[in-house]
Parts: C-alpha cells; sequence; structure tokens
C-alpha cells in the first residue's frame, strides 16, 4: 500500500481561493512529515477519474483539496473500486475485521471551496475559517475515523455520498442556483432561495423506508437523506445525523407553505426544524423509490436529474481525516 497522500486539488475552487492557498497549505504539511503527491483538475469528473486511477495504482490516502464537490468527485472516483476489496459478493455487512482492512481509504479534506458542508460535523471546525486550520491539524494528528458512505442507485447506475441527496425544495434552490445564479456568490444563493419560495412546489416523492410498509405518497416541501449534519455550508438539515452510526438519517417535512416556510427559515440552521408539526425523522439503513420520471435531486452540493430508485448506507467502508 502506498502510504503517500495524493491531494487532488481544484484549482478554480473557491472562485480561485483554493489556487491561491492550496500551495501553503500542501507545503505546512510536508514541512509535517507527511508525504503528498499533487494533481489538479482541468474540468469535471476530473477529480473521480484521478481517484480512481490512482486508487488501481495502490494510492490508499487522498485530499481533497477544494470544496464539497471536489470530495464528491474523489468519493465516486473511489467507489465502487474499493468495495470489492472490503465486501464480498454475497453479503451486505461489513465486519470489524473488513473494517481494518487497509484497502479502504482513507480522505482528508483542506476545505478551500466555496461550500464545505461535512466538515462542520466536527469539533471546533465550524468555529476556523471554513475549517481549514481544524483540517490540517486533523491531517497532521494521523488519526482517522470511519465513515459510512450512502449508495445512491438510480435508473441509470449508482451515485455515492457522505454527505447528503435531498429532493423537493433544498433541490430546487440547488438547481435554480447551477443553473442561473452559478457566478452569483451568496447573492446567488439568496436569490434562489426566493425564487424557489415563490415558485413553491409542495409535490409526493413517493418511497418507503420498511419493505413491509406502503409506499408514502403524502406531499411534501422536502425529502433528505443525510449521513451529515449540514448542507449548503451552515443549513443543519438533519441535526441527528451521525456519519458513522450504519443509517441514513431521513428528515421529511410536509407540505407547508409560504409564510410558514419564511417564518420556519432559521430553524433550518439551527436544526430546530425537526421539532416542527409537519416534520418527521427516522434512522434507517435504506429508503426505495418509486418515482416515474427523473427529478432534481441534490448530492452533496451536486445537482442532477435522476429516477431514484434506492438509498442505503454502506457502514465504515471510508476512513476520514477530521
Amino acid at each position: 500500500m502506498n502510504e503517500t497522500f495524493l491531494a487532488i486539488i481544484n484549482p478554480a475552487a473557491g472562485g480561485g481561493r483554493c489556487r491561491e492557498l492550496a500551495g501553503a497549505a500542501i507545503a505546512r504539511l510536508r514541512s509535517a512529515g507527511i508525504a503528498i503527491e499533487t494533481a489538479e483538475t482541468a474540468a469535471g469528473r476530473d477529480a473521480t477519474r484521478i481517484a480512481r486511477d490512482a486508487y488501481r495504482r495502490g494510492f490508499r490516502r487522498f485530499l481533497a483539496v477544494g470544496g464539497d464537490g471536489t470530495s464528491y468527485e474523489i468519493v465516486n472516483g473511489l467507489f465502487p473500486d474499493c468495495l470489492a476489496a472490503v465486501l464480498s459478493s454475497d453479503t451486505a455487512e461489513f465486519g470489524a475485521s473488513r473494517g481494518e482492512s487497509e484497502r479502504i481509504p482513507t480522505l482528508g479534506f483542506l476545505p478551500l471551496g466555496t461550500g464545505n458542508s461535512f466538515l462542520r460535523d466536527f469539533g471546533d471546525a465550524k468555529a476556523t475559517d471554513r475549517g481549514l486550520e481544524y483540517a490540517m491539524r486533523a491531517i497532521e494528528a494521523r488519526q482517522p475515523r470511519a465513515c459510512d458512505v450512502l449508495r445512491l442507485t438510480h435508473k441509470d447506475g449508482v451515485l455515492y455520498s457522505i454527505n447528503l441527496a435531498s429532493v423537493g425544495f433544498a433541490a430546487d434552490v440547488a438547481a435554480l442556483r447551477h443553473r442561473r445564479f452559478l457566478g452569483f456568490g451568496h447573492a446567488g444563493y439568496l436569490a434562489s432561495i426566493f425564487l424557489s419560495l415563490a415558485r413553491l412546489k409542495r409535490r409526493p416523492f413517493p418511497v418507503r423506508v420498511n419493505e413491509r410498509d406502503e409506499f408514502d405518497r403524502r406531499r411534501c416541501l422536502f425529502l433528505t437523506f443525510s449521513n451529515s449534519k449540514f448542507t449548503g455550508g451552515t443549513m443543519m438539515i438533519a441535526p441527528d445525523a451521525r456519519t458513522d452510526d450504519g443509517l441514513i438519517e431521513y428528515v421529511r417535512w410536509g407540505p407547508i407553505g409560504r409564510l410558514g416556510l419564511i417564518l420556519n427559515l432559521p430553524t433550518l440552521y439551527d436544526g430546530t426544524h425537526t421539532r416542527h408539526p409537519m416534520a418527521e425523522r427516522q434512522a434507517v439503513p435504506r429508503v426505495e423509490f418509486q418515482l416515474d420520471a427523473p427529478v432534481d435531486v441534490m448530492v452533496d452540493g451536486e445537482v442532477m436529474k435522476l429516477e431514484c430508485r434506492a438509498i442505503e448506507v454502506l457502514p465504515s467502508v471510508l476512513r476520514v481525516m477530521v
């Protein structure tokens, strides 16, 4: 196994901030005795290709240098290849001996992008400048922890996630921002929220969390399927989520009206929205969908149209430096 970290750098992340700061951050880690090689991305999905090729060449340690999108691409480069090394073909359980396998990849973070939601779950990461100092100390400490990965199966393939998947209002906001306001920074994010409020859609996304139950076809504002607490940088959409409990934190918010949503928007940032009478939450290992067409889905900050079939948790198949 190659003990060297491969730092996959998205120089365009954070509006070019990553290009300016990555060199100094990597130099500091090298001065702490951490062996690092680097590779830069030049286009979308480059990080996925680089991570996949590196894993096949023996790399097991990676640094995501950028934002949520960079780590998302790296995770989708590592999976599903590494599953073959830690999971037999006839079981869906991950035992302790497999959890100690040297084939399980380790992922650290240098959060130099616009959104860095995943790190906010840990310690004082949320109290530092986008978690950079906290993330660097975690890498220097060389103490990885187990992390679950979510596997989303859709009509055309499979995606992997360490943060969340979401449909409904949150995905509507993210889709609008990506398609119309991507270059406008925080102002574009606010514009996307207000436009989504004006168009407010409350519709059914048929799901079931227990094979013995019927599909839930009630109208709702959104459904989220989380591995970690935060999304959108500071929105605590799943306050009870844990990244290593082997469960998906499923949060549903019913068909709340515009005024109710406006009055309750602050609760989406402190996590108290789950106490609302229209909110529900469960911790489950798997959720099935019964969609009849693709819908906008936000996966770790990325937005795509997917006809989802199921989402399930893969316990402790990744190590993270946090």
